[in-house]
């Protein structure tokens, strides 16, 4: 009997053309594994294209609801972004995607667990950290950084599928390179690869559409937060997977959530990628306008960084990690209160403040008025002033000080 691999499958000519590759370099059976993230048609016919493809066996495992509750929600609470900007929609879906790579190879018994992510990517970093924090036992199998493969285009995959009795309709036409799942869509290639290119949007975008071509007329939204989380848009209660895909119909109608980035990688390089993130963009916007409200200045400042480090871990592929679970329990700590009601416009791709509320906000309106209220005393400012500038004050008098040594010297 022999040997099992878990390939991570997605139907596209790459993982396609590696079942015949690892039944000819390495002899095992080849078991396919696609996990569902929320991408949709993506996944019709793939069964078929498997079997034909040579594969054992096809898992098609949906993750959906726990990649919401488990991985999108906690990097929405932490208010996690890498470098400013990008969402971590990729980042987030793979260490889910590895977690349900080994539940299937232990119960396959599979001895590998092979990944077709490429050697200049971060998905082989995230991947094969998650396999190791999982699974130490397991062997890993990258084609693409293994001296066996020796396809290096397009053409040359379908070559090899051809000649191994594989003839899909893949074309040889090139395309951008994307990833999707139900937070966002990635792309890459094609004109992006050059920064000084302007993304053609016209062909690019799949999800949405532009702020130009968005509706002329705003639409408000209202949502509410519980501890967090989110739990219901414009009046209906939904769980959080189906709130991301209302919110993604609401944001790709008004052209929200359009990313435009050139990322530091893990593995050392810049790239230059388009996000589109329609719904995850109002999320993560709408829970932020909540905190607002509610989180002291202190631990504002503290999360913020909090939020930063978040993002790096994820980024790096690093959740199944000591540091990842202790990072998380912080910004759990701050949710506890983070309830209440979220009113916002959106037009023409900008999510605009419609009002906010909540039991537990920290806004006084008696403090926060220009007139004087019970709770402040202006005169208390000039006290505080003295205090708070007390470290100023001084190194300026020994500046000047040291200045008026400096003339009497000369």
């Amino acid at each position: 009997m022999k040997e099992k691999v878990v390939l991570a499958y997605s139907g596209g000519l790459d993982t396609t053309a590696i079942i015949p590759w690892l039944k000819e370099n390495y002899d095992y059976d080849v078991v396919c594994c696609c996990v569902n993230c929320g991408q949709g048609n993506e996944l019709d016919g793939l069964e078929e294209r498997a079997k034909l493809s040579g594969a054992a066996k096809l898992y098609i495992e949906d993750i959906t609801d726990e990649f919401c509750d488990d991985y999108i929600v906690p990097c929405v609470q932490a208010g996690a972004v890498y470098e400013n900007k990008y969402l971590l929609g990729t980042s987030m879906a793979r260490p889910g995607i590895a977690k349900k790579l080994v539940e299937i190879a232990r119960k396959e018994n599979a001895v590998a667990i092979c990944h077709g992510a490429t050697g200049k990517g971060n998905d082989q970093v995230r991947f094969e950290l998650a396999i190791k924090a999982l699974a130490p036992d397991i062997k890993i199998i990258a084609p693409w950084r293994d001296d066996k493969w020796k396809m290096d285009s397009r053409e040359a995959e379908i070559d090899y599928c051809r000649a191994h009795g594989i003839d899909l309709p893949f074309g040889t036409d090139s395309s951008y390179s994307r990833d999707r799942n139900l937070w966002h869509i990635s792309h890459e290639g094609l004109e992006l690869e050059n920064p000084a290119n302007e993304p053609n949007y016209q062909h690019l975008l799949v999800l949405g559409v532009t702020p130009e071509e968005a509706p002329d007329e705003g639409e408000y939204v209202t949502m509410t937060f519980e501890k967090g989380v989110p739990k219901t848009v414009n009046g209906k209660e939904m769980k959080v997977s189906d709130i991301i895909r209302e919110l993604n119909r609401l944001g790709a109608k008004h052209g929200i959530g359009i990313v435009d980035i050139v990322e530091n990688r893990v593995v050392g390089m810049k790239s230059r990628g388009v996000y589109e993130t329609p719904g995850g963009t109002i999320l993560m916007e709408a829970h932020q306008q909540l905190e607002e409200l509610i989180l002291d200045r202190e631990t504002m400042s503290a999360k913020k960084d909090m939020g930063n480090k978040f993002a790096q871990i994820v980024y790096e592929g690093k959740w199944f990690t000591p540091l990842r679970e202790a990072v998380q329990a912080f910004v759990e700590s701050t949710q506890q209160y983070v309830t209440g009601e979220v009113k916002f416009k959106l037009y023409k791709g900008n999510i605009i403040k419609a009002g906010t509320t909540s039991p537990y906000s920290l806004y006084n309106e008696s403090l926060a008025s220009f007139t004087t209220g019970d709770l402040y005393d202006h005169h208390d400012a000039a006290g505080f002033i003295t205090l708070f500038g007390l470290p100023l004050k001084v190194r300026a008098m020994k500046m000047l000080e040291l200045e008026k040594e400096k003339k009497e010297t000369k």
